[in-house]
């Protein structure tokens, strides 16, 4: 399915983005995980997906940084030839009130989330174009779509990005690249085991299957748009949310 094809994914080394790195990997593709501060997480992945029969790297760069992230490509470029897959997934959270949050805390989370996804985007589409073809998938949230409270920062890097791949969408879509967001929902994670149980029932009531969903859920749905099945598929934000949004 993705036999050939070189897949760099961000923040590749736990919860979402570790499952998207494995499925990706199964179906063929040569994956890098890229990671930041958890390169024990990404050289686990790595190794997982070996033991699996795969064929994974793991490559340490801050995506924030425009300068890192353009050293990256530049230096996977040279060692693999391409890069045909890009699944900007490396995310944070700082969570607070609006009225209690610092600037720090807006500009972070947006810094990772959405510039995150303008950095590798802008180093990588000169390759691309090159190329004449390439798959661009960004890790949206079903929150930037409705908005959360206690989480301004995060929510408006998650909108930024909807607007960003519609953006790239429209300029890079002549020369055969998609670019498609994908919006998780209520997803079981590292992060939301943390949830009480009055919580996530809250949640669950507003979900209309009435149940979270899987991290593997969230990577098929990427793996789908990586693959020559989606190619006529661009500009678009699919939910994997269980309905949550509709």
């Amino acid at each position: 399915m993705l036999n050939g094809k070189v897949a760099l994914v961000t923040g590749g080394g736990r919860g979402i983005g570790r499952e998207i790195a494995l499925t990706l990997a199964e179906k063929g593709a040569f994956v890098v995980v890229n990671y930041r501060g958890s390169e024990e997480k990404a050289k686990e992945t790595v190794e997982a997906i070996r033991h699996a029969g795969g064929t994974a790297v793991s490559y340490g760069c801050n995506v924030a940084d425009f300068t890192d992230c353009g050293e990256m490509i530049k230096n996977l470029i040279e060692e693999y030839g391409h890069i045909d897959i890009l699944v900007n997934n490396a995310g944070i959270t700082k969570d607070s009130l609006l009225m209690q949050m610092s600037e720090e805390a807006f500009d972070s989370v947006v810094d990772v989330n959405l510039k995150g996804c303008f950095n590798t985007m802008r180093h990588l589409s000169r390759q691309l174009l090159k190329q004449k073809g390439g798959k661009i998938i960004n890790i949206s949230s079903v929150s930037g779509i409705l908005g959360n409270p206690g989480q301004a920062n995060y929510c408006a890097s998650k909108a930024g990005i909807i607007g960003l791949t519609k953006s790239a969408a429209r300029e890079l879509g002549s020369r055969g690249i998609t670019v498609n967001a994908v919006a998780p929902g209520l997803i079981e994670t590292e992060m939301t085991k943390g949830l009480s149980e009055n919580a996530r029932k809250t949640l669950e009531e507003k979900i209309l299957l009435k149940r979270s969903g899987t991290a593997r859920e969230v990577a098929e749905a990427v793996a789908f748009l990586a693959s020559d099945a989606a190619g006529y598929i661009t500009g678009q934000v699919i939910a994997v949310d269980g309905g949550m949004a509709v």
